[in-house]
């Protein structure tokens, strides 16, 4: 396998999410986060995580004073990153422990930031974590999960304005509506304290198919594509909402009934 095609380790990813690769380097490792699914799902998740790093080290900050943290951080060794050769490979490691010994005088409380998503990263898509959420739970689904008659109109429209209230939206059965493909139901979940509303409908040919909504003020955004969970998922939003398209869908298809959805319910 050559270099480039080398899949990255978790210390090389969590170097590209802190910004410390060269240039070269972070370009080979977003070559193969784009190519490869489970590269991209272990990147998002390292940049996802959230840990506890104040309580874990709760007992070094309070018998550690700043010098002896100092004198600890001194005494790593200053080896090379295999992936890097300008940059020490626990150089993010060194910044975690000083601003820890930082936070003994200044007070700041560590939160989920040393992880955190390099602002090009961030600015590229802000609203992936949502539906990496939805594509989980959406690849549980099989066309069991979905059986039954499909909803007469009347019930379809009961179910929808249920939607509309916690949303603010307005929504018909012909505005989500998808040619040849059955409506189920629709229902209210939550995401990180938000209302999500979830559409779900059955493809014949494909199985399970979800159209997803969430209130969001992230400004309008065109419609792009991604492949989560083996399922192809088309995205996008408007001045108030967040909207996506999700299945085991061929792109073409996929694309065409995110359109036509979107003409509907912006009109």
């Amino acid at each position: 396998m050559t270099k480039k095609h080398t899949i990255p380790s978790d210390e090389d990813l969590t170097a590209f999410i802190d910004g410390e690769l060269t240039a070269e380097e972070a370009a080979r490792i977003e070559a193969i986060v784009n190519e490869d699914e489970s590269t991209a799902e272990r990147l998002e998740f390292l940049a996802r995580a959230n840990l506890p790093f104040e309580q874990a080290f709760a007992p070094l900050l309070a018998e550690a004073p700043r010098e002896k943290l100092e004198a600890m951080l001194a005494a790593i060794p200053a080896q090379q990153s295999a992936s890097s050769a300008s940059t020490p490979a626990f150089a993010s490691r060194r910044r975690f422990l000083g601003a820890l010994a930082a936070s003994l005088v200044a007070g700041i409380a560590i939160d989920r930031a040393v992880i955190g998503i390099s602002k090009g990263l961030s600015a590229k898509d802000e609203n992936s974590e949502w539906r990496a959420v939805v594509a989980d739970y959406i690849s549980l689904y099989t066309a069991e999960t979905l059986a039954g008659p499909v909803p007469g109109r009347e019930d379809q429209a009961a179910q929808l304005a249920g939607l509309d209230e916690k949303l603010g939206l307005s929504l018909s059965p012909e505005a989500v509506s998808l040619p040849g493909i059955d409506f189920k139901r629709a229902q209210l979940l939550q995401y990180d304290g938000k209302t999500l509303a979830q559409i779900a409908y059955l493809d014949p040919e494909t199985g399970p198919m979800a159209l997803c909504i969430v209130k969001s003020d992230k400004g309008p955004k065109a419609p792009d594509l991604e492949s989560r969970k083996g399922m192809n998922v088309v995205y996008w939003s408007n001045a108030t909402h967040a909207f996506m398209l999700i299945g085991r869908i061929p792109v073409d298809r996929v694309q065409e009934l995110a359109e036509n959805a979107r003409s509907r319910l912006s009109s």
